[in-house]
Order: structure tokens, then sequence, then C-alpha cells
């Protein structure tokens, strides 16, 4: 069984106008999307700014209220749950949140930060206990116990999102929901906290969400890759078969784009016409068919559905795919 389960989950956000409030239309941000996480799986979520990434991952925590669908974590429908039923699963799912300045307050120094969490869930008898926990913690994501005395302001955005990641840890998850971690950092730094990553799950045996718009990192990091385009999946499968043989023209466009010094890893590039939609007022049939190369007239009217392709771990939202 899956460690994640996500059916038909729906954000829309009603447009209200006037004094009144009236509502004038709905923001789709994410419409009708299935996914699965395993346990100590990476799966990449990847995609345009805007096409929903992050909203998804804040609905599963519901940090974000979702408007419908489910949400399975260890078999169990985490929108069927409030108050302190829902605290306690969230124990289990933690974010890694993409502005690590943001994400700490910073009234707090670094240990306090993490202490909140040990706190908050009763995970240590007494102060000696938390101290210890977090100099541990500290030491796990490749600081020191001197950086617990610190605040937000006084370290780099490297150490900021370190603390983020320990801060998440503290509470020994199973599945953590990395919101383009790595986006505000420098490059050198990327590689570190990617690496780090790494290290946490083979060591603790977590499961990550890992939202990016950064291919080269969703191809080092990731097992399995989501492709999301106006608030839906439109391919999924194997990282190593979506990257050297995407079948969706979105994810080829993608693809194509990221810059390669291998020749073989090279794409005939594919430029896109436009921008994305609208969320308000998507097209009809397949959402990408205004700007896709090779839409038909069956494009413009008819939506596909998310179908297997080469295998049944690959599927694909497109008419012009044919299945096995």
């Amino acid at each position: 069984m899956p460690l994640l389960e996500v059916e038909q989950l729906k954000v829309h956000y009603p447009l209200r106008r006037g004094l009144l409030g009236r509502v004038v239309g709905t923001v789709k941000a994410v419409d009708g999307v299935d996914l699965t996480v395993n346990a100590a799986e990476t799966v990449g979520l990847v995609g345009e700014s805007g096409c929903g990434k992050s909203t998804l991952g804040r609905a599963i925590l519901r940090l974000t209220p979702p408007t419908s669908g489910r949400v399975r974590f260890e078999q169990e429908d985490l929108l069927a749950l409030s108050g302190r039923d829902l605290r306690a699963r969230r124990r289990r799912i933690q974010m890694i949140f993409q502005d690590p300045f943001g994400s700490l307050d910073p009234r707090l120094t670094a240990g306090d930060s993490i202490g909140e969490a040990l706190e908050i869930h009763r995970l240590t008898p007494h102060r000696t206990a938390r101290s210890t926990r977090i100099a541990a913690l500290l030491e796990s994501v490749g600081l020191t116990a001197a950086h617990a005395q610190r605040y937000p302001q006084e370290l780099s955005g490297g150490q900021r999102q370190r603390i983020g990641i320990a801060r998440a840890l503290a509470v020994e998850p199973r599945l953590m929901v990395c919101d383009e971690p790595v986006s505000a950092l420098d490059v050198s730094v990327q590689a570190q906290v990617v690496n780090l990553l790494q290290d946490l799950q083979r060591s603790h045996g977590i499961a990550y969400l890992f939202i990016s718009h950064d291919l080269a990192v969703v191809r080092h990091l990731c097992q399995r890759v989501a492709v999301m385009y106006l608030g839906r999946i439109v391919e999924t499968g194997p990282t190593a078969e979506i990257c050297t043989a995407p079948r969706h023209p979105y994810t080829q466009a993608l693809l194509a784009a990221v810059p390669s010094l291998d020749p073989s890893r090279r794409l005939r590039r594919l430029l896109l016409p436009g921008e994305m939609p609208s969320p308000i007022h998507p097209p009809t049939g397949c959402p990408f068919h205004p700007r896709c190369p090779v839409a038909e007239a069956r494009c413009r009217t008819e939506t596909p559905l998310l179908r297997t392709s080469t295998d049944a771990s690959h599927r694909v939202a497109c008419h012009l795919v044919p299945s096995p």
C-alpha cells in the first residue's frame, strides 16, 4: 500500500467582486489530481510557476483547505480528521518551505524553533533532554550545537534551510513535502542541501514529495516524476523513463529547455507559444491545446484522461499518445 494516496483532489477558490462579494467565477488551482508516494520514495512534482504545485502540497497537509477529494496517509483519510486527531497525524507529515527566512520566526533562536516542535508533541520529558535532542538534530543536518543560540538573521540561507529541515525532522516524520526547498539558495548550497536530503532518507527512511521547477535537481533526486499543468497531472512515471522518453508535448518542452553538456541527453528544443492560460477561464478540452504544436480538433473539445502509456507505471493525459 502507498504511504500517501491523493485521489481527485481539488482546490477551487471563489472569485468575488462588488460590495456584496458576489461570486463571479472560480479559480481552479488544483483540479482533480491523483498522486501516490510510497514509503522511503522520492516523487518529484514539476511544472511552470502558477501550475498549482505548491497549492497541492499545502492541500495535502491541509494548510490550504481542499474543496473535494481524498488524501489518505497511512490508510487514513486526513480530510476527515479535525482537532487533536489531525494534529497527531501532522507529526508524521512535515513540510520544508521554499523561503528559509520567512518560514522561521525572527524572534526565536534556531534552538527554540526546533524545540517548539518537540514541546508541542511532548517528545522530550525535560529541558536537558530537549537540549540534547536539539544538539543531535543540528548535528544531523550538518550544523553544530552553537548554532542553537543564533537567530535567523545571523545565519546564511543554507544554514536557515538546514534549521528548517532539522525542525521538520524533530518529530520523526515518515513523509516530508518539500516545496522548492533549494530554489532560493546558491547553486553550490543547493547541491549540499540535496545531498543532505538524500542522506536523511537513507538513515531515517523518509519519503519525499519534492516540488520543483528545476528538472536537473528532480532527475538527480527522484525515483518518480509527476508533471503538472494548469492544476492537473499530465504525465507521470519513473524518472529515467520520463527524462529519456517523454510522451506528453508539455513534458517534452520542459525537458528540452534543461541545459546539458552531454549531447546524448539533449532533446530537440521545443518552443511553446504564449503563456499558461488563467485557471479562472481554463480552455475547453485538453488544457494544453492552445500551446500544443501538435494539437488536433479533438484536443479542443475532449479532455484527455491520465491513462497508461508504455507500461502500467507510465501514464499520460494526451489523445495523441497511443495506449500499449
